[in-house]
């Protein structure tokens, strides 16, 4: 029988020591804080980013059309293969490397990983770009049934050779946890990449989709530089022998980064082109545009995680106490920010669907409810995932990301032979029922964890509720499904603003949500200091 953790606050979450480790070190604080802090800093910039996205893929939609938006996505899912494959998961392998550096305090090994991550970074983009051309004929005749896109795929590989830089820049300023910068610089990127692609793509329209790609690009590049330049890093005399432990350090985690982000964009492109070639250009469109929305929302609370979140759970990756009760935390939080945005999401998918894109749109509303159920599922996976990062695992890593791969590209031929265009939101769906299925035993073995009370009982209420609004839509006339999901929909914010301001401490809620908090006399409002 299990055990409580050493941590006094713990008793909140009843969560299980680690057969592991002992209690050796200090208790430590809660975390909720922090994650709420850093949802914040990443939420905030994610809206504004949201914001650009609603004009970006607003002015996509208008110009090119569902076929074209297809197309936009096919080109997309190029880059992101290739950018797996060349970038051989080193920047994610950096990230982790730095994170465990400056836990330790280790200024000399933060100086020497930075140095070789950038070199390396550029190495890699430079072999990349290279190869993506020499293959340009033979993958644009797989993507879409002909070379005459060859060009353009060439093209690709000057923006994959700027991404590639760019996310060695940004490896640095996310394994300081410099999540402020790292969040301008995201909103930066997008805004000035939004505005000079949207131009091109006016002019050209089609032949333009590739051209503002390589726009978006280039202004990550420009600010990625500009913010890692003001860290100030000691980079020490490194001779060959320690360049080559280096890079042979980053590529061995970075193996199983590369292998993963393969297997992610793999399955996306293979949904795509199965898509394409079973249903037609238009319907890629539609999955293309409800894949983008569906993740939306919730890619706001797994991009907190990602920058935040995971170089914190890689500094404690040793001790198992404190992995469980982060995991916990973080998972928390993320249902009860998630939570309600789903529930809004499935009730309200036709005006949004009208709202990003157009009227020509509305088949993907049915793909769009069901990619949501999937992104519900991300929330509470993706922490657990973590772990086996953290603990430099790549053998389970690489088993679970491959067994759910096969998976998921089964389910989606299956499903969209079997129900066309909405057999994808399913088979996205379904996928991640697997892959919780996958992570949760492999966490359980290396650290011991479970899911603690408080988040079996979160977790069943919002499943009964994300469930009901899901069911309601589909079977309900659209007025009282509409009338019924906003209840829900305000019931389950009602219930997210109230859980919180239990667990997170006042001083760590950030003032301007405490503002608005104290507005609806939910927390006491701000006291102005005192004169003396």
């Amino acid at each position: 029988m299990a055990t409580l953790s050493c941590d006094p606050e713990s008793k909140i979450d009843d969560l299980p020591a680690s057969p592991h480790s002992a209690c050796t070190t200090a208790p430590k604080k809660q975390t909720y804080g922090q994650i709420l802090k850093s949802s914040a800093v990443v939420g905030g910039s994610s809206v504004l980013n949201i914001g650009i996205g609603i004009v970006r893929t607003k002015a996509m939609a208008l110009l090119l059309g569902p076929g074209g938006v297809g197309l936009a996505g096919l080109y997309t899912s190029i880059t992101t293969v290739a950018q797996s494959v060349a970038g051989m998961g080193v920047n994610n392998s950096g990230v982790r490397q730095i994170a465990e550096a400056v836990g330790q305090n280790d200024q000399e090994r933060i100086g020497t990983t930075v140095a070789v991550l950038r070199r390396t970074s550029v190495a890699l983009g430079l072999l990349g770009a290279l190869a993506l051309i020499v293959l340009s004929p033979y993958i644009s005749q797989m993507t879409f049934g002909t070379r005459a896109r060859a060009s353009m795929v060439c093209l690709l590989a000057l923006s994959l050779l700027l991404q590639l830089i760019s996310a060695g820049q940004g490896a640095l300023l996310q394994g300081m946890r410099k999540i402020g910068d790292l969040a301008r610089m995201n909103v930066i990127g997008a805004l000035t990449g939004t505005v000079l692609g949207i131009p091109i793509v006016y002019f050209f329209r089609e032949k333009g989709i590739v051209p503002s790609l390589v726009c978006v690009s280039a202004m990550a590049v420009l600010t990625s530089w500009w913010y890692s330049r003001k860290i100030r890093v000691r980079v020490p005399v490194i001779n060959r022998k320690q360049i080559t432990n280096e890079v042979a350090a980053l590529l061995k985690m970075g193996l199983a980064f590369m292998l993963s982000g393969l297997l992610v964009g793999g399955v996306a492109y293979a949904v795509r082109v199965i898509l394409s070639r079973k249903v037609g250009i238009v319907a890629t469109g539609m999955y293309q545009s409800a894949w983008t929305l569906g993740g939306l929302y919730v890619g706001v609370i797994l991009q907190a995680m990602g920058a935040d979140f995971y170089p914190r759970l890689s500094a404690v990756g040793r001790n198992n106490d404190e992995c469980n009760r982060m995991v916990n935390e973080q998972a928390l939080i993320g249902l009860l920010l998630a939570g309600p945005g789903v529930i809004a999401t499935l009730t309200f998918a036709p005006v949004v669907i009208a709202l990003f894109y157009s009227a020509r749109f509305g088949a993907a509303v049915g793909v769009l409810r069901w990619v949501s159920l999937g992104a519900a599922l991300q929330v509470v996976t993706w922490p657990m995932g973590f772990i086996i990062l953290a603990k430099a695992r790549q053998d389970f890593f690489i088993l679970s990301e491959s067994v759910w791969a096969v998976v998921a590209v089964g389910l989606a031929w299956f499903s969209i032979n079997r129900f066309g265009l909405i057999g994808a939101g399913m088979a996205f769906f379904l996928s991640y029922i697997v892959h919780a299925a996958l992570v949760y035993p492999v966490v359980r073995h290396l650290s011991g964890f479970r899911w603690s009370s408080t988040n079996k009982k979160v977790g069943s209420l919002f499943s009964v509720l994300i469930l009901a609004a899901f069911v309601l839509v589909l079977t309900t006339q659209p007025v009282p499904a509409l009338v019924i999901g906003f209840v829900l929909t305000a019931f389950a914010i009602a219930f997210s603003i109230r859980f919180l301001t239990r667990i997170v401490p006042l001083e760590d809620v950030p003032r301007p949500v405490r503002r608005i908090l104290a507005m609806c006399s939910l927390v006491p409002r701000i006291q102005a200091p005192s004169q003396s």
